[in-house]
């Protein structure tokens, strides 16, 4: 089983714990390639009743019609989910439109007043789902530090936005422990666990294994020009790859290593094509 939950992790929660006192909402951020998998049940403690806007971050990355079958699900339970591919200037404007309708009717009332009333949203997600290039989008400036790899926002940040919104940046924080271990493989997969304490052949082995079961592994046949089908061994698929692709050791021998690392950077940059690793 995958197991990575280091200090800063459990001091960040209960520091969000603290935070969501004087939140009034939540932007939670959703992996599009693996939506549910980024549930995480400790946010429980820190949402509590408190409105909550899903957010499926890196839609470019996953096929329209699986982004419309999560939204429908959200909805299906009485939650707001809109779609995003944060890296598109402007995209921002749907949370802005979100947060404004949760809160329309308090809104109304408070102008009604002459009273200005300042939402207060918390975004909270697992490490590299995103957070970061949102805030900036949003802000239209780079305020937060970003990186496509887990772990790189350390502490808490509260933005000003323009439309009486105010946003406080979180760290990526993963579950302490994970129970599901297909679900743990889905955020290894995309990146949200980082790659140096995994040993990637576990992890590409178990990326062929998704594809298999969506019925995608002719996919892979193609890119790298293989012979396989729903049948070939994944060890041996991945051998495939890597002989495909020059990963050779002395002696001829496959480096299964390398195999396993173009393979997972091939699917994290859509280069096998636009999947969503779940089914609702």
């Amino acid at each position: 089983m995958i197991n990575w939950f280091p200090g800063h992790m459990n001091k960040t929660l209960k520091q969000m714990q603290q935070d969501s006192k004087i939140c009034d909402c939540f932007i939670y951020i959703l992996d599009a390639r693996c939506p549910l998998s980024c549930i995480n049940p400790e946010f429980v403690k820190v949402i509590g009743k408190k409105p909550i806007i899903y957010v499926l971050n890196k839609s470019d990355l996953v096929e329209r019609k699986d982004i419309e079958k999560f939204q429908q699900y959200f909805s299906s339970i009485g939650q707001t989910c809109v779609s995003i591919n944060a890296t598109i200037s402007g995209s921002g404007k749907i949370i802005i439109s979100a947060i404004n309708a949760v809160f329309k009717d308090r809104l109304e009332k408070n102008k009604e007043k002459n009273v200005n009333f300042i939402i207060r949203a918390m975004i909270l997600g697992i490490p590299n789902s995103g957070k970061s290039t949102i805030v900036n989008n949003l802000c239209k400036k780079a305020r937060a530090i970003t990186g496509n790899r887990a772990g790189v926002t350390k502490s808490k940040q509260w933005v000003k936005l323009d439309n009486n919104i105010e946003v406080m940046d979180t760290p990526g924080v993963l579950l302490p422990n994970f129970d599901n271990e297909e679900n743990a493989y889905n955020l290894a997969i995309a990146g949200a666990i980082k790659d140096e304490i995994l040993y990637l052949p576990d992890v590409a082995i178990q990326l062929i294994k998704r594809l298999k079961s969506l019925a995608k592994i002719d996919i892979i046949g193609t890119k790298y020009s293989v012979d396989i089908d729903n049948s070939t061994q994944e060890l041996d698929i991945l051998k495939q790859i890597g002989k495909k692709r020059g990963c050779l050791l002395k002696g001829g021998e496959i480096d299964i290593e390398r195999s396993a690392k173009i393979l997972i950077t091939d699917f994290r940059s859509a280069k096998l094509g636009k999947i969503c690793l779940e089914q609702v």
